[in-house]
């Protein structure tokens, strides 16, 4: 082994950060009804403004503002119509002084008019004339010419995670064929002679296999495409084939459990030797978390990570290394926060950053942190928890009433 140092969280990304740096960027092209839900690699600038042309928001008439000054109830004023605006057709004649162009909603508001009034303040006084019953400001009713993206303008920026509102500005803006990150594909391989699976009884000394199917679930939560999933025996052989399978064809590869000091903890022993330069990180001063191993090989640009076997402890270490690692180099922005303040008091382990898991309360002036307390090896406590809060390993704790930051699952 080449290096069993125990890093601190922030050395350990600092690790994986300069060793993924290497890895080739991962971009494709997709069809705009194929972009839903994928992340965004480029920033994207309109070549023209949108709308590009002045558009009425409701149904009425397109009037020079100063026109109406005065009108009211029981004092209309009278315009002259000189055009029915069709929807999707331009306007053709300019409004002069006196005059008025019917516009429905959407529909191009003609040179010379800089408000629209509705067809409810509207009332026809014969064919050729109409009273008009709202007296309007210049800009009233209508959006401008570049209101929505100017020209030249950055209207997305690399990053962005695709939701249907954004599908709708990338269609507004002609884009087509969308520049994304293709996401990561990830093995997980789950190690342990007592596991059997979720649909199967355990015998006495066997537990269901939870961490494939949370890994799995996280995984797909964040992006990854998760292209294979084994639950192994604690035997090095099948390890060794399992890994050096999953690097020719993944961006990383997780491996749950077997990544302690134990006689069948082969773990990082298997990553350090089928990879170059190999494992990087043994141990990280994180409770729960310590027992995590992280390399990289540079052949197969591949990310390698053993995670402890414990499903909670497996979680945390997984979303503050993985699913941090990814958002980096896809630029999206950190999970969101909220503010808090602590329950009670909370001591934390000396020397090691503690993850203090907490339930969200309503408090008179906010959120009320309550930690939940359990063992690493316990998921109940995972499925109670709103989210996280690190405690500075150089902190005894935490007094009740101080203000946290919550990371939110």
């Amino acid at each position: 082994m080449k290096l069993l140092t125990v890093d601190t969280v922030s050395e350990a990304r600092e690790k994986l950060l300069i060793a993924a740096q290497q890895k080739k960027k991962q971009i494709e092209f997709v069809e705009l009804e194929e972009a839903m839900d994928r992340v965004l690699a480029s920033d994207l600038v309109s070549p023209e403004p949108i709308p590009s042309f002045r558009r009425s928001t409701v149904d009425g008439y397109a009037v020079r503002a100063a026109d109406t000054q005065g009108a009211g109830e029981s004092i209309p004023v009278f315009l002259e119509i000189i055009e029915r605006i069709e929807i999707g057709t331009p306007a053709v004649r300019m409004v002069q002084p006196g005059q008025c162009s019917y516009v429905p909603t959407g529909g191009m508001i003609p040179e010379g008019a800089d408000a629209v009034v509705m067809v409810e303040y509207c009332e026809a006084f014969d064919t050729r004339s109409m009273a008009v019953y709202d007296a309007v400001s210049p800009g009233r009713n209508l959006i401008r010419i570049g209101e929505d993206i100017q020209e030249e303008s950055l209207f997305l920026k690399k990053g962005t995670r695709l939701r249907p509102q954004e599908i709708g500005v990338l269609a507004s803006a002609g884009v087509h064929t969308v520049p994304v990150y293709r996401p990561w594909k990830i093995a997980i391989i789950s190690t342990g002679d007592e596991l059997v699976p979720a649909d199967q009884k355990p015998m006495p000394g066997q537990v269901r296999d939870i961490n494939t199917y949370v890994l799995d679930a996280m995984s797909r939560k964040y992006g990854f495409e998760v292209v294979s999933k084994q639950v192994l025996q604690d035997q090095r052989n099948l390890l060794e084939k399992a890994v050096d399978s999953a690097m020719k064809t993944c961006d990383m590869v997780v491996v749950s459990g077997g990544s302690s000091q134990g006689e069948k903890d082969h773990t990082a022993d298997v990553l350090d030797q089928l990879a170059d330069p190999g494992v990087f990180t043994h141990g990280i001063a994180l409770k729960p978390g310590k027992p995590t191993i992280l390399g990289y090989d540079t052949l197969s640009e591949t990310i390698l990570m053993g995670l402890p076997g414990h499903p909670a402890a497996a979680m945390i270490v997984f979303e503050l290394l993985a699913v941090w690692l990814y958002l980096q180099l896809t630029h999206q922005p950190a999970p969101a926060y909220t503010t808090a303040v602590v329950e009670t008091n909370v001591a934390s382990a000396p020397g090691k950053e503690t993850c203090l898991l907490v339930e969200l309360v309503d408090g008179d002036d906010g959120y009320i942190a309550r930690p939940i307390f359990g063992k690493s090896g316990l998921m109940t406590t995972l499925s109670r928890a709103w989210g996280y809060t690190l405690i500075d390993m150089n902190k005894e704790g935490l007094k009740a009433g101080e203000p946290i930051q919550v990371i939110l699952f």
